[in-house]
């Protein structure tokens, strides 16, 4: 573990900032990575976090979660998803969600002995139920369904119900970009969601992710975004770090706007915004689809009072780039359109213009060489839950 770089902030060389015109959740991670030259006081408190490499990322999860009873198999599953996401600078979908596991294993909510089974199996689609084992567990299995009829039909779907949190959704998209598809998902929040609706400042609906990629040789494009204003995952990050929130994201319980990260928590609990702001009809719009495709077809649920913030049902579509058009041709309509879109002309101040997807692979990059920095209100409730497990953090 590392408390301090071992080269001085100067030699980072962390001085472009490239657009990336999606999400404010995007925009976000952008400047936590892509900071201006006179940002070395953020770079400070930064890297004055704890800081561990991938593979000791890995074993702090792994470690956890086998002491918590999860099989070694599926806890490495878990754990390589855990990893990934604190690698692309998803913190939000990392270590973080450890104490949120191993609290709704003991209240029963995630079952790591729970019984995958497929319902329903056609030639192009599946229908299955994951037995609220761990979400990555039940997403992994549906991807490798899904990635299969896709490749023997040239198109799939697969709905997952009974399925707990899937962590980073990008993650499986970037998968079958990387295997040769195309692919849409969603996950949707049947139990208590910790969204508003458009007008409305009571939770309805989940934050609602969705998900689509395309193969673009090493560097897929993989849109991973909430319906939300943000995740949920990316306010507890702020909370545990002290930090306020950026404008537009939450409001407090009187449906106040706030920009602390407290107010969404309570009591009495606030609530997530929609995503787009004053436009914010949309993002509800998409969410509620969301609710449609992920929650109603899949037989997961909405509106259930059953299950706890965090379970998901799941809807995934793939397409097989290659019984549509050779893949050559592809590929070249692809660099074709990539070039295009990054030869506009820039706004002063941006360097780049990033396509969907790469903003993560630049972070972990970044991260490879540099380590993880976990703040130090998580690594505090890690280190407790590990001592309350009987879990040695040492020897890393």
């Amino acid at each position: 573990m590392k408390f301090r770089p071992t080269r001085p902030l100067a030699a980072h060389k962390i001085k472009v900032k490239p657009c990336y015109a999606l999400s404010s959740t995007a925009l976000v991670l952008v400047d936590m990575l892509w900071l201006p030259d006179d940002s070395s006081s953020h770079l400070d408190r930064l890297f004055s976090m704890p800081t561990f490499d991938s593979r000791q990322i890995h074993t702090i999860a792994e470690r956890v979660l086998t002491a918590a009873g999860v099989s070694s198999a599926d806890a490495e599953v878990v754990a390589i998803e855990l990893r990934d996401a604190n690698l692309v600078g998803h913190d939000s979908h990392g270590v973080i969600r450890l104490m949120q596991y191993v609290d709704q294993m003991e209240k029963g909510f995630i079952k790591p002995d729970g019984e995958f089974s497929v319902l329903r199996d056609e030639p192009s689609l599946a229908v299955v139920d994951g037995g609220f084992h761990f979400g990555q567990v039940v997403a992994t299995k549906a991807l490798e369904i899904g990635l299969i009829k896709a490749r023997e039909t040239g198109s799939a779907t697969v709905v997952a119900r009974n399925c707990n949190h899937v962590g980073r959704l990008g993650s499986y998209a970037d998968t079958a970009a990387r295997a040769g598809f195309c692919s849409m998902m969603c996950v949707n929040a049947p139990g208590p969601g910790g969204t508003a609706p458009f007008g409305g400042i009571e939770r309805r609906l989940g934050t609602n992710p969705i998900a689509m990629s395309a193969p673009r040789g090493d560097v897929p494009i993989v849109l991973d975004m909430t319906t939300s204003a943000t995740a949920e995952g990316k306010i507890r990050v702020a909370l545990q770090k002290g930090e306020q929130l950026a404008e537009g994201l939450i409001i407090d319980c009187e449906g106040r706007p706030s920009c602390n990260p407290a107010d969404l928590y309570g009591p009495p609990a606030g609530a997530i915004l929609p995503l787009g702001g004053a436009m914010g009809f949309k993002g509800f719009g998409l969410s509620v689809m969301i609710d449609v495709f992920g929650g109603i077809l899949s037989g997961s649920g909405i509106a259930r009072t059953d299950l706890p913030p965090g379970a998901n049902g799941l809807w995934m579509y793939f397409v097989d780039v290659e019984r549509f058009l050779p893949r050559g041709e592809f590929d070249a309509q692809i660099k074709k359109y990539a070039d295009y879109i990054k030869s506009a002309k820039r706004v002063p101040g941006c360097d780049e213009i990033l396509l969907p997807g790469e903003i993560e692979l630049r972070r972990r990059q970044v991260r490879e060489q540099e380590g993880i920095p976990i703040p130090d209100g998580t690594w505090k409730l890690i280190s407790e839950l590990a001592a309350k497990l009987g879990v040695s953090l040492e020897n890393l």
